[in-house]
């Protein structure tokens, strides 16, 4: 395959996963605020933190290290050795779910029966859901490797449309069932992912198409575990090298997972706030998934093409030092903006937004300052992207390690403050760990952006400096809001609500004006890139 067909069909894959990405987010946001009305928060939150981690860590321990290992390297290869190589998920999957599940029965906190019924259940059918979905492992990764991109998008719509319609019909029809409906619809959905990949292989394999692209499995039984004589059963160079990636996958999955392990584990927050908090950091995380990442992602590109990795800026061509600084200095003012004005208005509009999505379950507890907490940690996580993506851009491999270690003390670190925290504040704490992580991160790239300019005149972190009249303007708007909430927010009825959204609106509007006029040159790039 031409470099560029392979380029091609890789954007085809990466624009497929971000839809993806999008229709999950967007489902799982439609399904909380529809179950929020049937089914107790505790029961929420057992399902989306403690069955759901369960699920995942599983999953990840069994599969992630053969995904790297077997998705390295070129399509063409012994794919008998491979595929009999990535069958060996299964009985790591049942080893991780029998020693996960005792875990989970027998040393976790059990809730309470009569608030989460069929506990037991819900942990043997998660356990069994992650064993199911890696009976589907070879199909994935040789899809992966050919870049079946229509077959991926195909396989997971189905199964999360499915899994959605099973739920709700159980929600409507029997929400005394308790854990039992998201089990069968958890089952469900790997039941139907795994047949979409068996069925797809079992009618491309050996038909016309096939025969045309040269696949390099011929028969259904080659995807079987198979011995072939005087041959090894697996290719050995993989097997070390899946090996190697099984030892970073430990602390990959607990970095990723660091606060469901400590809520799981440490018991410092009730089922209720577990539930609460999964559910605002959904909420909040909408706007850094499509705003901030695809910022970070395609500018990364742009800054590690223009600037050459490991050479100081007087090595550098002066013209693509000026642009890159330039456009460093544009996206950092502009991230800077969208986080202030989601961290203004965020503040005084938490209550209302989260009572309109699950009513007064959401809005009369915790649930309001988690909310406004998270749009002030936005604000980090817009920065920290932008000046992440430069630094990581730039960095020579050295600079890197060294950083590896430095990530490694600071995730340890925000663990132990994690816990301290959620003690002192509840739920609120994990916020403000991950703002205290978000800020040490940002100090570093910073200074590091400092350092790589010293020798020149530019200065692209004057982006991180808006004009006095905007500042002016957003410290304005967050003062008539706060005081719009108290007056007219949340249970003086829906007049007083629309007051305080229209004088929301107008304080925006304001805000947008002035930000058309004090920053011309930000709003240039913004229209022509």
């Amino acid at each position: 395959m031409a470099a560029q067909d392979v380029l091609g069909q890789t954007a085809r894959l990466a624009s497929s996963s971000a839809l993806l990405q999008v229709l999950f987010r967007v489902v799982t946001f439609g399904l909380n605020a529809f179950t929020l009305r049937y089914l107790s928060r505790e029961l929420i939150g057992v399902v989306n933190v403690r069955l759901t981690l369960l699920y995942s860590t599983v999953v990840f321990l069994a599969r992630e290290a053969f995904r790297r290992a077997c998705l390295s390297g070129s399509a063409k290869r012994n794919w008998t050795k491979t595929i009999n190589l990535l069958w060996l998920t299964v009985p790591l999957g049942v080893f991780w779910s029998l020693i996960l599940g005792l875990v989970w029965l027998h040393l976790l906190e059990v809730p309470d029966p009569s608030v989460v019924p069929h506990y037991q259940a819900g942990v043997v059918a998660f356990g069994l859901s992650a064993i199911i979905e890696l009976l589907g492992e070879p199909f994935w990764v040789l899809a992966q490797a050919h870049l079946f991109v229509r077959l991926k998008v195909i396989a997971e719509s189905l199964s999360v449309v499915s899994k959605c319609i099973l739920t709700v019909t159980l929600v409507i029809l029997h929400p005394q069932w308790g854990l039992y409906i998201f089990s069968l619809a958890q089952l469900l959905y790997v039941s139907v992912l795994v047949m979409c990949y068996v069925i797809y292989f079992l009618m491309f394999l050996g038909s016309p198409e096939a025969t045309k692209k040269s696949f390099p499995v011929a028969r259904v039984k080659a995807l079987l575990p198979n011995f072939v004589e005087d041959e090894t059963f697996v290719n050995w160079k993989e097997a070390r090298l899946t090996w190697s990636f099984f030892k970073q996958s430990f602390l990959k999955q607990i970095l990723t997972e660091g606060e469901r392990y400590v809520m799981t584990f440490l018991n410092v927050l009730n089922f209720g706030d577990q539930g609460v908090y999964d559910i605002v950091n959904n909420l909040g995380s909408l706007v850094a998934r499509f705003v901030f990442l695809p910022i970070e992602e395609s500018f990364y590109v742009f800054f590690a093409k223009v600037l050459e990795r490991g050479k100081t800026v007087k090595d550098q061509k002066q013209d693509d030092v000026a642009m890159a600084a330039n456009v460093l200095e544009l996206l950092l003012k502009l991230v800077l903006l969208i986080g202030l004005t989601i961290t203004v208005f965020g503040y005084a509009y938490s209550q209302l937004a989260l009572d309109i999505y699950g009513g007064s379950m959401l809005s009369s507890g915790t649930g309001p300052d988690l909310l406004r907490c998270y749009s002030l940690y936005v604000l980090f996580l817009a920065v920290n992207g932008v000046t992440e993506c430069f630094t990581f851009a730039l960095m020579c491999k050295e600079e890197v390690d060294r950083y590896n270690f430095v990530m490694l003390a600071l995730s340890f670190t925000f663990l132990c403050i994690s816990y301290f925290l959620t003690h002192w504040y509840g739920s609120v704490g994990f916020i403000l760990a991950n703002c205290f992580n978000m800020g040490i991160r940002i100090a570093h790239s910073t200074h590091y952006i400092h350092d790589y300019f010293k020798e020149s005149p530019l200065r692209p972190l004057t982006g991180l400096l808006p004009s006095p009249a905007l500042l002016l303007v957003y410290v304005t708007s967050a003062v008539i809001t706060a005081f719009s909430e108290v007056l007219f927010c949340c249970d003086k009825g829906w007049m007083a609500r629309l007051i305080h959204i229209s004088t929301g609106a107008l304080c925006f509007a304001a805000t947008l004006v002035t930000m058309f006029c004090t920053e011309t040159k930000l709003i240039h790039f913004v229209r022509s890139q």
